[in-house]
């Protein structure tokens, strides 16, 4: 195949074609069965979003309850032991159990912890690493998620969204209230939600990090 044909849907080289998330998410449930582990891909997952951001000092790294919080909380582990000021604030206290690991860590590094309140401001921050929802995400963000959301973006920050910026459909890139970014890392495989839609406003620059996911055919 000649590199220079593209996928019809995205534009991109063949090579690099999109997948569902659906798709995604079988494809990482049969390589945790098969091939690596659940921890071991949310490590990966996490030092491929510390590696592929120039970080500004201070970094508030902003976490929901699912996996997607995982992967920050790797980072945030990453940032620490590089000297970069850091510190996690969690919309709520819920984590998934690969995540409950990683965020023990950070605890275990001095990492500071804060539950995220109306009285937050990341005015402060230099970055902003988004982990509050991943590319399975449905429907409207309401209530706490949509006034954090709306501090991120006013906020000044270089920020940095983890696999899809929070609020966005990662099938549609449909979303009414979003993060936008100046990166996002997609993660495994670019997801049709990172070309259409609101991804073009919602997404500065984007990256993809392989980070060993076998992807199952639908």
């Amino acid at each position: 195949m000649n590199s220079s044909e593209q996928d019809h849907d995205s534009g991109l080289p063949r090579e690099e074609r999109l997948v569902s998330v659906e798709t995604m998410r079988k494809s990482d449930a049969w390589t945790i069965a098969n091939l690596v582990s659940s921890k071991e891909l949310m490590r990966r997952a996490g030092t491929a979003i510390f590696e592929a951001a120039d970080w500004k000092s201070p970094v508030a790294v902003v976490c929901g309850k699912g996996n997607n919080a995982g992967d920050g909380y790797v980072a945030a582990d990453l940032m620490k032991k590089a000297g970069i000021d850091c510190r996690i604030i969690l919309l709520e206290e819920r984590f998934s159990g690969d995540g409950k690991y990683y965020f023990d860590i950070c605890r275990e590094a001095g990492i500071p912890v804060e539950i995220y309140s109306e009285a937050t401001d990341l005015h402060p921050f230099g970055s902003i690493l988004d982990c509050l929802l991943g590319t399975g995400f449905q429907g409207e963000v309401t209530c706490a998620m949509k006034d954090l959301i709306g501090k991120i973006n006013e906020s000044g920050a270089y920020v940095v969204s983890a696999d899809i910026n929070s609020g966005l459909n990662g099938d549609t890139g449909m979303g009414s209230v979003y993060v936008i970014s100046d990166l996002t890392v997609s993660i495994g495989n670019y997801k049709f939600g990172h070309f259409r839609g609101e991804a073009r406003r919602a997404m500065k620059t984007k990256v993809n990090c392989d980070i060993g996911i076998r992807i199952i055919s639908e």
